[in-house]
């Protein structure tokens, strides 16, 4: 059945209302001379909010005997006549000489409040839409399309900058966002007003999650239960292996990166001096932790964290180090490590009653853990060598310089921030980052590259094909083939799309050099976020370029092959072997 045959008569005229309502929200918040439309601004405000209230209290009454219908539509009268109670109560506590000059100072409530109403109603709509077509691979590569699109039109309404952009840069910044990369073409700082900024972070944050999390979220959150499909995908997609409790682990994923980024912003306001030139310290503080968590490597400053007032801010650093290496480990590994400490203060405290905890940290999180710890290790040390003679010399302590040694080999694993000047950076220094840049975060995480797991597979089965064994053994535990193959087909589509970025960035931009596109490359395909200073100078082809590749590094290029050739139905038969010399 079609979506318009499920479609009842009540919920047009809802998304009816939806439509005037973003049409509403867009001028409000897009345009600033709308804001000259006062006497509209306040009839077509409150007429928008009771009908809302009055449709919907129809839709609850008409369709009673409708679980589902009651359920959603309860979710939207408790969120209206919320709206409308908290508007009442700071009319009364800040009456002025009049009512309309009261509402008009306090409409703030409802506008941001009728913002989140409409985000959740489109989840719901969503949710409908993902139900008529069943494949994970493209509902992932879709939702990250329609979220780039869609901030794209956003960042081009004239209150999102300061002077204006393009079209190729306003898709450039909202793709670097949606991605988690951190390239700019304009000043995030300086060409974006406090609403254009707000845009970014929240891309950045559902480009971080992944928008088929939230709905599923709200889905979960809200009660309104979840189909078969939508468990099914989000399966695939967190790479959950029990579908029961996939939907729980949503909301879980959901509410523990939430609590980390309030957490690091908490810890990050109190890091800054009181005489910081940013304009609001709790802003600041929020972004730069959603941005860290997310390993997106947006920042307000312009020259990033190696900005004057920041750069020697030595506990900052440490905080956004944290947020970065828990987004790039992701919840699973989190997850895994937590029931292990459970069970082991469990033991402690119970020694009649021990239970067997070998098993609880598997083979999965064992070598996103070795992988991780050594890589980070392995460029904290390297740079502290090749760096003593450029930017540690700026660094008087000990501490000082292993913190900007250790930032510079965190950021790289696809987080994007800077301490430092990486133009100034040793030849050896550039070519390392470009290195640990490649292989990136870890898999089920915010950040990108090829991944731990895939590194670490392709590195063990060097050592396994010279010992002379057909699979690779770790401990007790044997690796699935199907992952060995995998691994080694994400290293090679990941060097093809890098090879042919260089390529067309030679081509279209003759006046860098190797080294410097090659850098930008690799960061727009591992989704890092860092340059050396020539992103903006890129020229239209180059930039688009870049768009491409750091969308297909943020969906992986293997799981969209995936999603469009899966469909061809696996064959019973088998063909003879047969030898393929390799020397």
């Amino acid at each position: 059945m079609s979506l318009w045959n499920k479609t009842k008569t009540t919920d047009i005229a809802v998304w009816f209302l939806d439509l005037i309502l973003l049409a509403f929200l867009i001028f409000d918040f897009g345009y600033e001379n709308f804001k000259d439309f006062r006497h509209y601004k306040l009839i077509v405000l409150p007429t928008l909010l009771f009908a809302l209230i009055a449709f919907n209290c129809y839709k609850y009454y008409r369709f009673k005997n409708e679980t589902t219908v009651r359920r959603s539509t309860r979710i939207s009268l408790i969120i209206l006549l919320l709206l409308v109670f908290l508007e009442v109560i700071i009319i009364l506590a800040n009456y002025e000489t009049s009512f309309v000059e009261t509402f008009f100072n306090a409409r703030y409530v409802i506008e941001y409040g009728l913002l989140i109403y409409f985000f959740i109603r489109l989840t719901f709509f969503l949710r409908k839409i993902y139900g008529l077509y069943f494949n994970p691979a493209i509902l992932f590569v879709g939702s990250f399309a329609i979220i780039a699109l869609a901030g794209t039109f956003l960042l081009l309404l004239p209150s999102a900058t300061t002077a204006g952009i393009t079209f190729t840069d306003a898709l450039f910044t909202a793709t670097s966002a949606t991605a988690v990369t951190g390239l700019i073409v304009v000043d995030t700082a300086k060409d974006f007003t406090p609403f254009g900024q707000t845009v970014i972070m929240i891309l950045f944050q559902v480009g971080g999650l992944g928008m088929l999390t939230f709905t599923s979220f709200f889905a979960y959150f809200f009660k309104s239960g979840a189909s078969f499909k939508e468990s099914l995908y989000m399966k695939d997609i967190i790479g959950h292996e029990k579908l029961n409790s996939v939907m729980k682990t949503v909301m879980q994923i959901v509410l523990f990166s939430l609590v980390l980024e309030a957490i690091g912003a908490a810890l990050i306001y109190h890091s800054l001096e009181e005489n910081a030139s940013f304009k609001s310290k709790g802003f600041f503080a929020i972004f730069h932790a959603i941005s860290a968590y997310c390993n997106a490597g947006f920042s307000l400053a312009s020259n990033g964290l190696y900005d004057i007032s920041l750069r020697f801010n030595y506990y900052m650093q440490w905080v956004v180090m944290a947020l970065i290496v828990f987004g790039g480990l992701g919840y699973h590994i989190a997850d895994n490590i937590i029931q292990y400490l459970k069970q082991f203060i469990h033991n402690i405290l119970n020694k009649k009653k021990k239970v067997f905890i070998a098993r609880v940290i598997n083979l999965n999180t064992k070598i996103v853990l070795y992988t991780t710890a050594i890589l980070i290790a392995a460029g904290a040390l390297f740079f502290l060598f090749s760096e003593q003679r450029t930017h540690l010399l700026n660094h008087q302590t000990a501490f000082g310089k292993f913190t900007t040694a250790m930032f510079s080999s965190v950021t790289a694993r696809t987080a994007g921030f800077n301490t430092v000047d990486f133009a100034d950076f040793t030849i050896p220094g550039i070519l390392f980052m470009i290195f640990l840049m490649w292989i990136g975060a870890s898999p089920a995480s915010t950040g990108g590259g090829i991944k731990t797991t895939t590194f670490a597979l392709a590195t063990l089965n060097i050592f396994s094909i010279a010992k002379d064994k057909k699979y690779i053994e770790i401990g007790t535990r044997r690796v699935a083939t199907e992952a060995v193959q995998r691994a080694f087909a994400i290293i090679s589509i990941s060097l093809a799309c890098i090879g042919t970025g260089i390529l067309l960035l030679l081509i279209f931009n003759p006046e860098f050099s190797l080294l410097q596109i090659a850098f930008e490359v690799f960061s727009a395909f591992s989704t890092v976020g860092l340059s050396l200073g020539i992103t903006s100078q890129l020229s239209e082809n180059s930039k688009y370029v870049i768009i491409f590749l750091m969308f297909f590094g943020r969906i992986g290029l293997l799981n969209l092959m995936i999603g469009l050739l899966k469909s061809v139905g696996k064959t019973d038969y088998t063909y003879p072997e047969e030898n393929i010399l390799i020397n």
